[in-house]
Order: C-alpha cells, then structure tokens, then sequence
C-alpha cells in the first residue's frame, strides 16, 4: 500500500460534549493532511457525516496524485503531460496497474498478451444478438463484460500474480472488442474481428468503422488523439466510478463484476456522461443560433448550466483540458474537418475566462470540454463518448481493483445518520 512519511505522529483534538479525544493525523507523501478516524465510533459512539464523501478520504493509494488547486494530475509520480508527450497507452496502462513503467521486455509480452486474448468466444455473439439495436451502448458494455467472466472462469480466482496479469490483459484487450461489437451492434452492421497486426488504439478503430472486404485505414493523427484521449482518462483518483469499483472489490468480487459495477457508475451524465452533455449543448447553441454572450447570460441568471466548466477537484485548469485543447484544432485541421462546434467551444472558453463572475467561481474549462468535440471529429456516435471513457479508465480500474485485493481486505460498509420515524407500531390494513 502507500509508502508513509517518516514524519512523527501529529494528533488532532476532537472536542466532544462528553469528553475530548485525540485522533492520529496521516500525512501523505505530497504532504496532504488527514485526520485519521478509524476508531472514532468504537471510542465515542460518534460517526463523522459528509454528504457525498467530499472530505472523507476512503483510502490510502499509491496509484494518482492530484492537487486541484494547482491544476497537478500524476500517474504513480509522473506529470500526465509527460506521459501525454511520450508514453502509450498500452505502456501507461502497465504504469498504473504494476506502478513502474514497463521494460521493453515486459512491454513486448503485456503487448502479445493483449494480442493473444483479442478475440472474444464465439457465443458471445448469441448475446449481441439478442440486444435491441436501440439499446443503449453502456447497456450492453456492462452486461457484456459480466458475460465475459462466464467464458474466463479461469481467472476469475486471483491465485498468483501471473493470474492477475492474465486476467488484467484479457479485459483490457476484450473491452475494445466488445466496445466495437456493441456499436456494430446498434447500427445493424456486422461485427468485425480484431485484427492481431494493429496497434491497441488503431485495432479499435478498425473493429469501429470497418466493413466486410473494406478495412478503415485512420490518419495517424486520429489514432493519437485516440491516444491522448485514453491516457487523459486512464486514472483520476477516487472519483465516482473508480470507488465504485473498490467497493465491489471489497466484497471479493472478482475483477471482471467489480468493472461492470463500474461501467455503470460511469454511465451517469454527472460523471462520464459530461461530455455528451457539452456535445448537445454546443450543437443547441448552434442550431438555435444563439451567441455564446447570450448563453453566458443564461448562465449567469441561472437560467441554465454551462457544462464542461468547472470540476469537483480542479480548482484551477485542468491539466488535462489544457493537453486536448492544444491538440485538437491539429486533428481537425488534417482530418478536413470545419466543425463550427470547435469554434463555439473556444469563444465560449475565452468568454468564460475573461469573465469575473467563471473566474471568481472557479469555473474553468474540464476535460469534458473538448474530448467530446474530438470524438466528433473522429466520427465517434454521441452514445458511445461514454463508452469510451470507459476503455480510457479500465487500467485505472484495474490499478485500483488491485490495490485493494492486495492490501487487507475489509469489505466497505458507509455509516448513516437516521433521520427516519422513530419506533411506532404496525397498524392492519382495515384500520388504516
């Protein structure tokens, strides 16, 4: 687990109406605080309450480092514009999920693995078959990947370190699979079988858009943005799905139930349904005709919400929006693309910026912002954005669903404050 300061041991004094206690302060290795309450019930009978987890630290990882003040974001150490500039995301993958970069050996057999397990069996189809054309995509990503366990049942008990491994590989490789299929699978084309000769993000692209007898052949730029869009959101921390996916894990659910859970945590517009969101608003704005002063005003009395500005954590920009604005006018400038959507989306960040009422709240452009005009422009469907934040963020699953299966286990179990009647007597139905 996480690596302690060899700081003394500070303690926090907790004034009680029956008494003081004095509780343990963990100090992290990027020097962040906390009071540590383990014991607090146990010694007062108290609980601490916060409404959605936003003070409470859940845990004690190694995995992502973020400070939302200074716009940081860190896998296992490293800056995300570095890995961003240099690194695949096959290679961060393997960051995060063994945290060390790989050697070019260990690299080589990650790759063959994800190679050897590309395939998905046979009666899945059967499965795909069954699903309404109309069926939501994230629908199918989550069901599918419970179905793959039924035909991995190999794995599904992590005896050794090499049957993680086996196991990480096959879900990583088969997502991208079953992502495709499950589009394939909504437009009423035939499913394409994944090619053993492409890269990770260019097999993707070849199961999405192509066809019997015509392969799709992608622009190099267009399978980096793909890239950068993957490592952007391999990992951020305990947000929303990712603790999700540890509280399964909690329970020693195995690894490929613990991500489903995840997939559907995921599908919220509040969490990886955001960039949907922006895709629809700036498509509204456009349609209507409306300025982006106009919307701003909207915004300001209330009237409606500016989505893709703003973040739970970030408190200034985020790294990663910074990294997919500075790249995306490159794709959609070699892909031929004049998308007005594009320049809605930067007169819409330079109004926001230069404006007191965004930058007194905050309220600066996220990665939400402009992964969605990117997928776009690479012809992603608006109800697969979300599935593909989930390919992005399995390694970061993966990473944490280890964590916890590695440490000591204790099943995640959040406290409440009833709130509800008190004790009353049941009353039969004819006297009611």
């Amino acid at each position: 687990m996480s690596k302690e300061t060899d700081k003394p041991t500070q303690m926090a004094r907790l004034i009680l109406p029956e008494k003081e206690v004095e509780l343990p302060i963990v100090i992290g290795t990027e020097d962040e605080h906390a009071i540590d309450i383990t014991n607090l019930r146990a010694d007062t009978g108290y609980i601490t309450l916060d409404d959605g987890y936003r003070n409470t630290g859940s845990v004690k990882s190694d995995i992502t480092y973020i400070d939302g003040e200074q716009g940081i974001l860190r896998y296992r150490g490293i800056p995300i514009e570095q890995l961003a500039e240099h690194s695949t995301f096959v290679e961060t993958a393997m960051l995060l999920i063994n945290g060390e970069l790989p050697s070019r050996e260990n690299l080589a057999q990650f790759r063959a693995s994800l190679t050897e397990h590309e395939m998905i069996h046979e009666g899945m189809r059967h499965s795909f078959a069954g699903v309404p054309p109309s069926g939501h995509p994230m629908a199918t990503l989550s069901a599918m990947i419970n179905t793959l366990s039924c035909y991995n049942t190999d794995v599904m008990r992590m005896e050794d370190e090499l049957t993680f491994e086996n196991a990480a590989a096959r879900l990583m490789s088969k997502i991208r699979t079953v992502a495709a299929a499950a589009f394939k699978t909504s437009v009423g084309e035939p499913m394409m079988y994944p090619h053993p000769e492409l890269s990770y993000c260019r097999n993707f692209l070849h199961m999405m858009f192509s066809i019997p007898y015509k392969d799709y052949e992608p622009d190099p730029d267009e399978v980096r943005a793909l890239r950068l869009f993957l490592i952007l959101h391999a990992d951020h921390e305990q947000n929303c799905s990712t603790a999700t996916v540890r509280m399964v894990g909690s329970s020693g659910a195995n690894l490929f139930a613990s991500c489903a859970a995840g997939v559907c945590a995921l599908w919220g517009p509040l969490h990886g349904g955001a960039n949907v969101m922006v895709v629809e608003q700036l498509e509204r704005i456009h349609k209507l005709g409306m300025t982006v002063e106009q919307l701003v005003e909207r915004v300001k009395r209330k009237e409606e919400r500016l989505y893709g500005f703003g973040h739970a954590v970030y408190k200034s920009y985020d790294p990663r929006a910074h990294i997919l604005r500075d790249h995306a006018p490159k794709v959609l400038s070699k892909l031929t693309v004049n998308d007005p959507l594009l320049n809605i989306a930067r007169r819409m960040e330079e109004t926001a910026l230069n404006d007191d009422y965004f930058v007194s709240r905050n309220l600066y452009p996220n990665v939400d912002f402009y992964s969605g005009v990117l997928l776009r422009a690479m012809g992603i469907p608006v109800n697969m954005y979300t599935v593909m934040f989930a390919i992005g963020r399995l390694p970061g699953w993966i990473a944490h669903w280890k964590e916890v299966h590695d440490g000591e286990t204790r099943i995640n179990r959040p406290r409440q404050v009833y709130m509800g009647a008190v004790k009353r007597d049941y009353v039969p139905v004819d006297q009611r």
